[in-house]
């Protein structure tokens, strides 16, 4: 089908060729070799499959590319991958999951280097890397009004393709970044400005390609109906290498219309933020307004400020816009002069990068990388104005923090929560991302240490009974798995954070991973743990 990769086989030959001819590397290591030969010979393959050592020249190159926090990239942070296999093929991924079992490699998959944790690419044991920068095809079908996305792709790629292929009338309810990798994105939930029309980006999946820990390749047809469930929002990796996902493509109009106004607490940005609060989940569904929160200069001598910028994304016209703004929310003042229609393709480099060319989307590596650490909340109730200033006071006291808060309501209150394994829907006014964002690895402790303490403060405002969290918003201070304990000790540790990104789902998922995973081969530091002794504690 979509997998075919002719017009790159003669690199692939010479690279594996070149390395099988002098690889010193290997011949030092027993288990390298064996894994090798094991890969050589593996029974899936018949296309070369493109490998990489410690000893090859591109190896740290290839590694480093797809990662975006630097907190994973010092030379003290983690050890390296033995392997970093690139495949072209499905095949070449059945083959690393078949002989890294065999001869003891954990196995990493990577798709787009957003993991803020870096579990795709982090391992305290000896390790065999999946990078699918190379996996990443796109077919879109005009009659179905659907695609078929390769793991790999990003999802500016998945915009890109959408609109050029259907004359701008499809698009794909998904995040705001475009260089995310797909198949984690999807397989956590996925959110974006059309959240409120569509819902979840993993609402859109109709059909899937997996390997699982045999080896062997299932679709929705032939995995069944609890591992199809779990793989649209319960983390695919946690089950197996997702290899492409088929989904829906969704209407858009011809026209969407966008606009950012920043507004100062001096500007009253106080009263502002409490009443979106109140209509921002409850406005018409083509109406997206998001926030963004940061600390500016303050008019006043020598102080700061917390400034916030509303971020609108319209599926119609600045008319019909203003329209709905004047009966909502005349309070923000919305103008003409500060809307700009454009095609909604458009409005993800925008919201990007503005006033970089459409081709941006295309573009996976040109953002600079930084030390990352984020966290997340829901909110149910509406913040007062005094807990609102007491966020404030909190933080302007952090060196550059950044919040994002993205309006749920429409769509998201029409789906149950035990729909897919993402829950946080009815009831849930907006969701919440804490970003601490860096340059310097000296800044590491105090940054990490400033969020943890911001975090905490906020525990009186958002949702609790669990504290819920975001799976794509991967957290490791909710908890880890922990070795060489008892399952049921496993078990609950697990359910500390599980609970937090999948409320009751988390039972259901970890029946899957035990039906379809019991050895734990998938696995990571806040990975569904299987339980064959259900229920003991």
């Amino acid at each position: 089908m979509m997998m075919s990769s002719s017009n790159i086989l003669p690199l692939v030959t010479f690279l594996v060729l070149v390395f099988f001819s002098s690889g010193s590397w290997a011949a030092n290591n027993s288990l390298n070799g064996d894994f090798l030969q094991c890969i050589k010979k593996n029974e899936y393959s018949s296309i070369p499959i493109p490998i990489f050592t410690p000893d090859n020249s591109s190896f740290t190159t290839i590694f480093r590319s797809s990662a975006r926090n630097l907190r994973f990239l010092t030379p003290n942070s983690t050890q390296t991958p033995q392997f970093i296999i690139t495949p072209t093929h499905e095949s070449h991924v059945q083959s690393a999951v078949v002989c890294s079992q065999k001869h003891g490699f954990d196995l990493k998959v990577r798709s787009g280097g957003h993991d803020v944790e870096g579990l795709s690419y982090v391992s305290d044991t000896p390790y065999v890397l999946v990078d699918l920068i190379n996996f990443r095809n796109i077919i879109v079908d005009l009659k179905e009004k659907t695609a078929w996305i390769q793991a790999g792709a990003s999802l500016g790629e998945v915009y890109y393709q959408a609109a050029n292929k259907s004359n701008n009338t499809l698009g794909f309810p998904a995040g705001f970044c475009p260089t995310v990798g797909v198949a984690g994105h999807i397989s956590g939930g996925g959110f974006g400005a059309l959240v409120r029309k569509y819902g979840l980006a993993s609402d859109q999946v109709i059909d899937a390609r997996i390997v699982t820990v045999d080896g062997k390749i299932y679709t929705k047809e032939t995995m069944g109906k609890d591992l199809y469930w779990a793989i649209r929002g319960g983390g695919a990796n946690n089950f197996g290498v997702l290899l492409s996902w088929k989904v829906k493509l969704v209407p858009v109009t011809p026209v969407v219309t966008v606009a950012t106004i920043s507004r100062t607490l001096e500007q009253g940005a106080t009263d502002l933020v409490h009443k979106w609060q109140f209509v921002a989940d409850r406005l018409h569904e083509d109406v997206y307004i998001g926030l963004t929160f940061s600390v500016a200069n303050s008019s006043r001598a020598g102080g700061k400020t917390v400034s916030v910028q509303f971020a609108f994304l319209f599926l119609g016209g600045s008319d019909r816009l203003l329209e709905l703004m004047e009966e909502s929310f005349p309070e923000l003042g919305l103008k003409r002069n500060e809307t700009t229609e454009m095609k909604w393709v458009e409005s993800h480099v925008y919201f990007y990068a503005r006033g970089r060319p459409i081709e941006l989307l295309w573009d996976r590596d040109h953002a600079t990388k930084s030390f990352l650490k984020i966290k997340a909340d829901y909110v149910r109730e509406p913040i007062s104005k005094s807990g609102l200033e007491a966020i404030w006071r909190r933080f302007v006291g952090g060196d550059s923090p950044a919040m994002l808060w993205t309006p749920f309501g429409g769509r998201m209150n029409e789906i149950s929560e035990f729909e897919t394994p993402y829950p946080h829907r009815a009831g849930n006014i907006y969701n919440i991302m804490y970003v601490g964002n860096w340059m310097n690895e000296t800044e590491s402790e105090k940054q990490i240490d400033w969020m943890r303490r911001f975090y905490n403060s906020m525990a009186r405002y958002v949702s609790k009974n669990p504290r819920s969290a975001y799976i794509n918003y991967k957290d490791l201070d909710l908890g880890v798995n922990r070795n060489n304990v008892s399952e049921a000790v496993g078990y609950v540790q697990a359910r500390s954070w599980g609970r937090k990104y999948f409320k009751s789902n988390f039972e259901r998922l970890v029946k899957v991973k035990s039906m379809v995973d019991p050895g734990n081969f998938f696995k990571n530091k806040q990975s569904i743990p299987p339980v064959s002794t259900w229920g003991k504690q």
